[in-house]
């Protein structure tokens, strides 16, 4: 059986939706859409960035032998998207796999994202 369903939205879990959806802002320019204390919404295309809270919510590890899920985003200039981004809040782990291809950053919750080269 094959189902087509069409995917709308990445919900992330977060301890505060408001603040990680406003630097996830910062990273793709999209608008605010839908927005409570627990639940905001990004973008108003096809497939949206969505945060929730989660009471207690703490970001992974890296490395950690768990899979979680992350971002990948493509920018024309990643070295200066880079510092950009740390200075909005971003971290940049120490391990970084990939030789070069890509730098793994966190988001102010720890939530890994990947920035490459378009």
């Amino acid at each position: 059986m094959a189902v087509h369903a069409e995917l709308t939205a990445i919900t992330i879990d977060c301890a505060d939706p408001g603040a990680l959806a406003e630097f996830y802002r910062k990273v793709t320019g999209w608008d605010l859409g839908q927005a409570d204390d627990d639940f905001v919404q990004l973008g108003r295309g096809p497939v949206r960035l969505a945060f929730q809270r989660v009471a207690g919510y703490r970001g992974p590890g890296w490395p950690d032998a768990a899979k979680h899920a992350h971002l990948d985003f493509t920018v024309a200039d990643p070295e200066v998207t880079v510092k950009e981004l740390l200075s909005a809040g971003a971290t940049k782990p120490e391990f970084q796999p990939g030789e070069g291809e890509w730098t793994v950053l966190a988001d102010p919750e720890g939530h890994l994202f990947c920035i490459a080269s378009a």
